[in-house]
């Protein structure tokens, strides 16, 4: 399969996940240099012609989340000038997610004002899994295609043999009742709801306030978009352990995982945590609890389709991207 026009870029987030990517498409990837002044100013570099390729960048927005953002920004900007045909972000995940609405009076709306730095730059196309609220696609007027972490989720129970009646999936509040009910459907279990009251005046706590359906006697597998701080969730576990669960498995997408997350992951009834790698993890970060299962298949097959001009909806069904 020949794709001499089509390119593929890597910046500093994620550069396993970037190598993985094209080497599931048959590619290298594309020639650049990224480099820090002195006073923190980015430089990014393209290293070979562009002229008339559809170019895609893979790039997070994860820590550190500004530095990661502009670095998209000044690469898109380059290769417009460099005449790309069109340029593409593949953003496995997506920073400023959680601020997507105005919770409290003068609160700005920064996933907006991200969607619009790329759009002003020039980007045709984003590409993404698992957005914190699916609603941040219509801040674009450019094409989003978001993809689903759960079935690669889904298929890691599954090949255990975690499914029926004997396991319940669980989400850890309301809002992610959709994304619990869908690894449900996969895993042919039923659902329950933590019940939660998150404090506005301390970030990344909630409270566990409740259990909405049967946990007793059963095998729970907690389901979140990302963790960050693990505080949540590690509550959650101890709340569902407390409530007669015979063991607490735990799943995201992106492995945010900063400030004290280790140590509350460690010290939790958490048995594993199963996330994808839409953010990098150094070594020392992959304690034994963590199981983390790659989305390179994922998104290169998402990417050669994208291309091709074919549908992305086959890349929803269970057991599509082994």
């Amino acid at each position: 399969m020949s794709f001499s026009d089509l390119k593929l870029f890597a910046l500093s987030s994620n550069q396993d996940l970037a190598k993985r990517v094209a080497a599931a498409i048959g590619m290298e990837l594309g020639k650049s240099s990224v480099r820090q002044f002195s006073d923190g100013e980015i430089q990014v570099n393209i290293e070979e012609s562009i002229r008339g390729k559809h170019v895609y960048i893979l790039q997070s927005t994860s820590s550190p989340v500004n530095d990661n953002l502009m670095e998209i920004l000044i690469l898109v900007d380059a290769l417009k000038r460099a005449s790309a045909e069109s340029v593409n972000v593949v953003m496995p995940y997506y920073g400023y997610a959680r601020q997507d609405r105005k919770a409290r009076a003068r609160e700005p709306i920064t996933s907006k004002l991200v969607a619009d730095m790329l759009q002003v730059a020039g980007v045709n196309r984003l590409l993404t899994i698992d957005l914190h609220a699916a609603q941040i696609q219509g801040f674009f007027d450019i094409p989003v295609d978001h993809l689903m972490g759960a079935p690669l989720i889904a298929d890691y129970f599954e090949r255990r043999g975690m499914v029926g009646d004997d396991y319940v999936v669980v989400s850890p509040d309301h809002g992610g009742v959709t994304r619990a009910r869908k690894l449900a459907e996969f895993l042919r279990t039923p659902i329950a709801i933590i019940d939660k009251r998150r404090s506005v005046d301390k970030m990344n706590t909630s409270e566990v306030m409740n259990i909405i359906g049967k946990v007793e006697g059963k095998t729970c597998i907690l389901i979140d978009d990302m963790i960050d701080t693990a505080g949540t969730i590690a509550h959650a576990a101890d709340a569902l352990q407390e409530a007669g669960a015979v063991a607490v498995y735990a799943s995201c997408t992106h492995p945010v995982l900063s400030g004290p997350a280790m140590d509350n992951i460690q010290n939790s009834a958490i048995k594993k945590l199963v996330v994808l790698d839409t953010i990098y993890l150094p070594e020392d970060r992959l304690i034994d609890k963590i199981v983390q299962i790659s989305t390179a298949n994922l998104l290169a097959e998402a990417i050669i389709r994208i291309h091709e001009k074919r549908p992305l909806s086959g890349l929803f069904a269970l057991n599509k991207n082994k």
